[in-house]
């Protein structure tokens, strides 16, 4: 008996260790948690805005003669793809994993540490991408596209629906296509609506990209304290039990004892 309270005193403190960790890690999730999602409202403001401006421009005839607009024939697919630089994060990285396996035959583009240690060298850091990262991205993407090198540009993000809830999708960039929205405004671009349009996809490109890494960011945040939050809860039914355990354990080992002692007063 004294061998099992001894075992169940040292599982206990392994699992409150293990409890005080989650803890800690889930506080400093939550206290990440405001700032993320509000990045992130920011860039699907600054998203919208510049999708009703491309959505004007690719309206008009002319800019159907732009590269960006125009199918080719190479079938091939490149994807930007964006995972977590840690784990510890629940089912988000293995979803955007299973979502990619759908796409393998696309060239990825890895974002975050976990995704370059997939899919080799990329962008190490999601949490630390910056502008600067987004605009050298952006224009190779776009040359690489006016050159005919992939024919389909696509990002793998996680969606963020609420701190319950992201869901891995995917989300096509280019070519862009033909917008059925009127310039109900009367707007005037100049010089034209083809050089504008030429000239704002590698800011349209990049913002995109910078939007739903944010989005991504925001996703791993709340899923890792999703999973924290459910590893403490997971681990202090544990310590319940065990604790539970090891009083019956004690309590046993009492009661042998003093059936010890009765019997060898008996005995006399």
């Amino acid at each position: 008996m004294g061998a099992d309270t001894k075992a169940l005193r040292t599982r206990i403190r392994s699992v409150d260790s293990t409890l005080h960790l989650t803890t800690a890690m889930g506080l400093v999730a939550s206290s990440k948690i405001r700032h993320a999602t509000e990045v992130m409202n920011k860039s699907r403001q600054y998203a919208k805005a510049v999708n009703n401006v491309i959505d004007l421009l690719t309206a008009c005839n002319e800019c159907k003669k732009s590269p960006f607009m125009k199918n080719s024939d190479t079938g091939k697919t490149c994807i930007v793809i964006i995972a977590g630089d840690r784990g510890l994060a629940g089912g988000y990285n293995a979803n955007v994993f299973r979502l990619a396996k759908e796409y393998a035959y696309a060239d990825f583009i890895p974002v975050g540490k976990r995704a370059c240690e997939r899919f080799g060298n990329g962008y190490i850091s999601a949490e630390n991408f910056t502008l600067e990262n987004g605009a050298e991205l952006s224009n190779r993407l776009c040359d690489e596209f006016k050159e005919g090198k992939f024919d389909k540009l696509g990002v793998i993000y996680t969606k963020y629906v609420s701190v319950m809830t992201q869901e891995a999708n995917i989300e096509w960039i280019l070519p862009l296509s033909a917008s059925q929205k009127k310039n109900n405004a009367g707007t005037i671009f100049e010089p034209d609506e083809l050089t504008i349009l030429n000239t704002a996809v590698p800011e349209y490109v990049n913002g995109r990209i910078m939007g739903l890494i944010r989005e991504s960011y925001a996703s791993e945040v709340a899923a890792r304290r999703m999973a924290m939050d459910s590893a403490g809860k997971n681990a202090q039914t544990m310590i319940d039990t065990l604790q539970l355990e090891y009083n019956r354990a004690r309590q046993g080992a009492i009661t042998q004892e003093i059936t010890e002692i009765v019997a060898g007063s008996d005995a006399q």
